[in-house]
């Protein structure tokens, strides 16, 4: 029988990272405030649950014009961030392109938003640019990553025939092509779920009427909304067509609409005035800036870097412990066809479903703490990866005389899919750590929440600082989540 017993001497080192990022998560969990503060938690989870069955679909007027926009604004950033980001691909190996890459991409669409809102407004600049610039530096990395795996074989034959330019675009590219047709097709799922979360900040998109109506409690608009957003992710497959796409592209940015005009006076104070430190500012010399400094880094940044990682680490062992109990419930090894597309709808919302929506739902319910965001990250992740890895367990074939129930699962199907499973885990560790910085800003002691305390009391000095300290935070996550796979043999690609 093949099994856990049967698995490689030089796999022990893949258990032994496991255990400890599993007893690091519940060293994580004793230091971490997780309480239910909420008077009724239940009666207002089963309120939510009777909106979501009982949506009301006409009582916002500007319902489908958010639909028109979240789509838009989608659609736009992600065409922008792709053409930059092959760009950036394409020299990719300077180093200053991957710092400046992995710079734009570990500062959070939100964050890019709260920072050009102060000088843009609410114009249609401001959401297009929050998706376009992280979606360059995320686009920027995959798509290196998928040209440098290409087969050079073929490249290598035409280049000495036709050149490097010719060989690039008829030898590499074709080569390629799906792999980056289908991690582009996936970041344009992801463009949706962004632009939904931008209504949090104010603009026209459908986080804007999920906000208002939860903050109203109605839950039955409340569900309308949701509804349409997983009705719109569920049904990308039938109205993103290859053929189509160039008439979305063309048309969308006639959907974002005028917003307020742009007070350039406000951009070029922002650049020369707000983001300047306080001490330099007012003209002090430098020996008044250090104390300002080490004050905002040991009141604010420290208290923000230790919660991110105490909530980062819960939230990703948690993604993991999703994943794996959620696989089966779309693999072909079990269930039947009946079970297997409940498994599918289940993923298809826990992963459509942004982060920063599940976490302010589950804040409505069940009070301010960091059980909400927990259970939000790993249901979102979980779902991903789940799904990813249900997916590649069904092109597994079992011999006829295999085991079946738990014993299939345990010694048949985990030890074969485990190694991925771990990619994924780790490769997603710098979004978990995205997501995680981002929703202080609903209230939970992230670096979020000193991030937008600091833009509610117009600081913009402060706010940038500690918006770079969450920068650099994510780059070290990154790093030493590049080193763990490649430490480990893990296959590093996102797009299985």
């Amino acid at each position: 029988m093949r099994g856990w017993a049967s698995i490689p001497l030089s796999r022990s080192r893949t258990a032994r990272t496991s255990v400890f990022f599993l007893v690091l998560a519940l060293v994580c969990l004793l230091f971490s405030d997780i309480a239910i503060t909420t008077a009724n938690p239940w009666q207002d989870l089963m309120r939510f649950f009777w909106g979501m069955m009982t949506p009301d679909f006409f009582s916002s007027e500007g319902l489908a014009t958010a639909v028109l926009r979240t789509l838009a604004f989608a659609f736009v950033g992600v065409t922008i961030g792709s053409m930059a980001g092959f760009l950036l691909a394409l020299v990719y190996r300077f180093r200053i392109v991957r710092i400046f890459s992995a710079f734009i991409r570990a500062i959070h669409e939100l964050f890019w938003a709260l920072i050009f809102l102060q000088f843009f407004g609410f114009h249609p600049l401001t959401g297009v640019l929050a998706i376009a610039i992280p979606y360059s530096g995320i686009f920027a990395k995959v798509y290196s990553e998928i040209l440098d795996e290409a087969d050079p074989e073929p490249r290598n034959l035409l280049h000495s025939r036709v050149g490097a330019l010719s060989a690039f675009v008829y030898a590499r590219i074709p080569d390629c092509w799906e792999q980056l047709r289908t991690y582009t097709s996936y970041r344009l799922e992801c463009g949706f779920r962004s632009s939904a979360i931008l209504g949090f900040v104010g603009l026209p998109t459908l986080g804007f009427y999920l906000e208002s109506a939860f903050s109203q409690g109605l839950y039955s608009e409340a569900g309308a909304v949701l509804l349409l957003f997983y009705v719109l992710i569920a049904t990308i497959p039938l109205w993103v067509r290859p053929r189509m796409l160039p008439l979305y592209i063309v048309a969308a940015p006639f959907f974002l609409g005028d917003g307020l005009p742009i007070v350039w006076g406000n951009v070029h104070r922002f650049f020369t005035e707000d983001i300047v430190p306080a001490p330099l500012r007012d003209g002090a010399t430098g020996e008044a800036f250090w104390p300002w400094l080490s004050e905002l880094l040991v009141d604010q940044a420290l208290p923000g870097i230790w919660n991110t990682l105490l909530l980062t680490q819960m939230a990703l062992v948690g993604t993991g412990i999703l994943a794996l109990l959620a696989f089966p419930l779309i693999s072909r090894h079990f269930g039947n066809r009946l079970s297997r597309t409940g498994g599918h709808v289940l993923l298809v919302v826990a992963r459509s479903t942004p982060e920063y929506i599940l976490a302010y739902i589950l804040l409505q319910l069940w009070g301010p703490s960091m059980l909400p965001a927990v259970v939000a990250l790993a249901l979102h992740n979980g779902g991903i990866i789940g799904h990813l890895i249900g997916r590649q367990s069904s092109t597994i074939t079992l011999r006829p005389d295999a085991p079946r129930g738990i014993t299939r699962y345990g010694y048949e199907l985990v030890p074969r899919v485990y190694p991925s499973f771990l990619a994924f885990l780790f490769y997603r560790w710098e979004i978990i750590m995205r997501e995680t910085a981002i929703l202080g800003i609903l209230g939970i002691y992230t670096l979020g929440f000193y991030v937008d305390s600091a833009i509610q009391n117009i600081q913009f000095d402060k706010a940038m600082i500690l918006i770079l300290v969450t920068a650099l935070l994510n780059i070290g996550i990154d790093g030493l989540s590049r080193r763990i796979r490649r430490r480990l043999a893990l296959q590093t690609m996102p797009t299985c």
